[in-house]
């Protein structure tokens, strides 16, 4: 092969983007990285080609030596942003990056790649059943999963629209988000973001997912530690509930093999675009009130929940008596530097 060839491959390399789901591999070996895989996939980024998201991001640090992360493109800068999330999550993985060989590095990957589909694969088993028992049958073809999977600027009940949603006559993208994410299900145009991603079905799926199935009931009856126990998870992450979202998606279809490319769901779009609204600087103030929101029916007793003390409660009284004695000795002792 001469220079020109590999150099175009090699760029074609850098330029294919890590984040979208290669054609899996089997990797027989288990291995701590499939165990980080499974969680990462689930509370960081789900749809993951990570064997190229390795090789790009080891390539783009040495090119970061002589440029910016500015100079690159928004997919490029979004794909590095989570190469690093992987590196700060996993102590040592770029160690590891950096001396192995180009083959160490693509295994690495795969092993991450495998628990990150292989946890894909147990929830979406398990919530496409257990949703129906948390409604109704699935598919626009039921009214009530039919009206859940609405996009949220149309109307359900208006004829027409249902009967052009029913027989395909309407295509639903990915970025036309169901009503299902909206608590009540209740869309305010005026406001879109009164209200989104705070639906009970959504609350469900993700303590199915990672507290227990057993904890959607109001008597949880879990004899074993749930997901975010297992990964010392504390706090709810916004891929974590884009993540969820796009399980109950899938769950409420009618479809019975997921998959990202699913003309009916268009998961990945779907996925992408609500982590893109999630990630996005401009909506920080929303998306801080929606995990604290989030925090609060996952995570109650977290110190991302923390809230001030009940007025006149036993314990806010010590504290004002402490906080009182402590200002009692702080004006004595300058009483007393002055003298």
């Amino acid at each position: 092969m001469d220079k020109n060839n590999s150099s175009s491959n090699e760029s074609h390399k850098r330029s294919s983007s890590a984040l979208q789901l290669d054609p899996r591999k089997k990797v027989l070996k288990s291995d701590p990285l499939v165990s980080h895989g499974r969680h990462f996939g689930r509370t960081v980024f789900a749809l993951c080609n990570y064997p190229s998201l390795l090789t790009n991001g080891i390539l783009r640090l040495e090119q970061l030596e002589d440029t910016s992360i500015e100079d690159f493109s928004t997919e490029e800068r979004q794909e590095h942003l989570v190469f690093e999330k992987l590196l700060d999550s996993y102590p040592g993985l770029l160690e590891l990056l950096k001396e192995g060989s180009e083959e160490e590095l693509l295994h690495i990957g795969e092993l991450i790649g495998k628990g990150a589909a292989c946890a894909r694969g147990e929830d979406t088993k398990s919530l496409k059943p257990i949703i129906i028992d948390w409604i109704a049958p699935a598919g626009f073809n039921h009214p009530l999963t039919g009206c859940l999977l609405c996009p949220a600027e149309l109307d359900w009940d208006d004829t027409d629209t249902k009967q052009k949603l029913q027989s395909g006559e309407i295509a639903v993208r990915g970025d036309q988000w169901p009503l299902f994410v909206y608590a009540n299900e209740a869309y305010d145009p005026e406001d879109p973001w009164n209200g989104l991603l705070r639906s009970c079905l959504l609350v469900n799926g993700f303590r199915h997912v990672f507290t227990s199935p057993s904890s959607v009931d109001k008597e949880p009856k879990a004899t074993h530690a749930g997901n975010a126990r297992l990964h010392g998870m504390t706090t709810v992450t916004a891929a974590s509930v884009a993540y969820v979202a796009t399980h109950i998606q899938f769950a409420l279809c009618s479809s019975s093999v997921f998959s990202c490319t699913n003309t009916v769901t268009d998961s990945e779009t779907f996925y992408h675009s609500l982590l893109d609204l999630l990630e996005d600087p401009d909506e920080h103030g929303e998306v801080t009130e929606l995990l604290l929101w989030w925090n609060r029916q996952i995570f109650p007793m977290s110190s991302a929940t923390k809230q001030s003390l009940k007025v006149n409660s036993a314990l806010s009284k010590i504290c004002q008596k402490r906080a009182a004695l402590k200002d009692a000795d702080v004006y004595m002792s300058n009483v007393i530097s002055v003298v």
